[in-house]
C-alpha cells in the first residue's frame, strides 16, 4: 500500500510542495487527477493506469506504468516495485516532468535535467541492476519500432543490435571484437544524451495531464 493518504488536508501541501518544487495550485491539480485515476481510494494500482486512454496506443504504455511503481522514481532511496501508491508516491514520479520556471537557477536546471535521465534509464533498466543491458535495450526499441508500425520484429532487433554496439564502441573504444560489452551504465546514458535537450521532451500531456502547467484535462480513465 502507498505511504500517503489519497485526500491531503491543504497543510500537508506546503511540505509536498518543499519535496517535490512543485506549487501549491499544481500540487491540487495533480490531487484531482489522482482522484479521478484511483476512483477516490486512497491508492492506485497499475489496473488504475491500464485503462487511460492518453496510454492506449502509446508504444512504451508497459514501461511508463512501471514507472509509477518503481520505487527508484519515489525518491524512497530503495529498489523493487510496489503493487500500489499512495499520492505522495504518485507526485514524486510526476516530478520528473516539473518544467523549470523563470526562477530556476542553472544549477538547478542541471539536477533537475539529471533527475530526468535517471527516470529515463530506470525505464530501460527493468532489473534494477544499475546497467540496460542488450536484452533491456533491444526490448523497448523492438517495441518503439515494430509497434509503429513501420518495421518488423526483426528488422527492429537488428537495429537494436547495432545501436548497442555503436554505443559500446563509443564507451569503450579499445574493447576487442571477442570481447563482451555488459551493457549501458548511467555514467554512459548520461554522454550518449549530453547534446539532448530534455526539458521539452519530458513536457508532454501525461495522463491527462499537461506537464507543462501540471492542469488536468478531461477525466479519461
Amino acid at each position: 500500500m502507498g505511504a500517503s493518504q489519497a485526500r491531503p488536508e491543504k497543510n500537508q501541501y506546503q511540505d509536498l510542495a518543499q519535496k517535490t518544487g512543485f506549487s501549491q495550485e499544481q500540487i491540487k491539480n495533480l490531487h484531482k487527477r489522482f482522484r479521478q485515476l484511483s476512483g477516490n481510494e486512497e491508492t492506485i494500482s497499475r489496473g488504475n493506469l491500464d485503462s487511460v486512454a492518453a496510454l492506449a496506443n502509446n508504444p512504451i504504455k508497459k514501461q511508463i506504468i512501471e514507472a509509477f511503481f518503481d520505487k527508484r522514481n519515489q525518491r524512497q532511496d530503495e529498489v523493487g516495485s510496489s503493487e500500489e501508491i499512495g499520492f505522495e508516491e504518485f507526485l514524486m514520479v510526476m516530478s520528473h516532468f516539473r518544467p523549470p520556471t523563470l526562477k530556476t537557477s542553472e544549477e538547478e536546471r542541471e539536477a533537475m535535467r539529471k533527475e530526468k535521465l535517471r527516470f529515463l534509464f530506470n525505464m530501460h533498466d527493468t532489473d534494477s541492476d544499475g546497467t540496460i543491458t542488450l536484452a533491456e535495450y533491444r526490448k523497448v526499441v523492438e517495441e518503439l519500432l515494430s509497434k509503429s508500425g513501420s518495421m518488423g520484429q526483426e528488422a527492429a532487433r537488428a537495429i537494436a543490435d547495432a545501436a548497442m554496439l555503436e554505443v559500446a564502441s563509443t564507451n569503450v573504444p579499445h574493447m576487442a571484437p571477442d570481447d563482451f560489452y555488459e551493457g549501458i551504465t548511467f555514467e554512459h546514458f548520461e554522454q550518449i544524451l549530453k547534446g539532448l535537450e530534455m526539458e521539452s521532451r519530458m513536457h508532454i500531456r501525461f495522463l491527462d495531464v499537461d506537464t507543462t502547467t501540471m492542469r488536468c484535462g478531461k477525466a479519461t480513465s
